[in-house]
């Protein structure tokens, strides 16, 4: 499950450096970014517990 969650983190902060560069998607974009971050955060936490 920790390996799907870091799979799908790295996924949105690629969709959102894409997104980004390419074109303005409005606060879509940075929503995506937010939970990529906070996927990554749980991880890390989980990982070091």
């Amino acid at each position: 499950m920790g390996n799907l969650l870091y799979l799908i983190a790295v996924i949105l902060i690629i969709a959102w450096a894409v997104g980004f560069l390419g074109y303005h998607a409005g606060g879509l974009i940075h929503i995506l970014l937010v939970i990529a971050i906070i996927a990554i955060l749980l991880r890390v936490i989980r990982g070091a517990a």
